[in-house]
């Protein structure tokens, strides 16, 4: 896969990451890095728009209609892991856990949940990720 750089991130973003224990903000820095480089491989998904969601970093197409956002995150309550969190109303997880059962855990209908002792699966995360980042447009094929 190619590596892009990303673009600078919003301060408001920034200052969400620099929270983070470093062992986390580590393993969220990689699969911000891994959503930059999908979008930059997925046709019609760039640019993408990098904000904050309920308090997390968000990520989604800025064009309307094509991706549904995708959300980091950290809970002080489960140190040990981080969160890829995907819109609960779509189908999104349910194909994921179809395909990637043995690779992800899961948090209900709405996350993917990384453990830091755990590598990054990172090409199952990156389909996960181009599926997220093209759902709109993508789910009636």
């Amino acid at each position: 896969m190619r590596r892009v750089v990303p673009p600078s991130m919003p301060a408001n973003v920034a200052k969400i990451f620099a929270a983070y224990p470093p062992a986390i903000r580590a393993k969220l820095m990689t699969v911000r890095q891994l959503i930059f480089d999908v979008a930059a491989m997925t046709e019609g998904v760039e640019p993408l728009q990098e904000t904050l969601k309920w308090g997390e970093p968000a990520y989604l197409p800025q064009a309307r209609r094509i991706g549904s956002a995708i959300r980091l995150g950290w809970k002080r309550s489960a140190p040990e892991r981080c969160a890829v969190h995907f819109h609960c109303k779509t189908t999104l997880i349910g194909t994921f856990r179809t395909l990637f059962a043995d690779e992800f855990a899961f948090e209900g209908n709405r996350a993917l949940l990384l453990k830091l002792s755990d590598p990054l699966p990172k090409q199952s995360l990156a389909a996960c990720l181009a599926m997220a980042l093209t759902y709109h447009r993508d789910k009636h094929r």
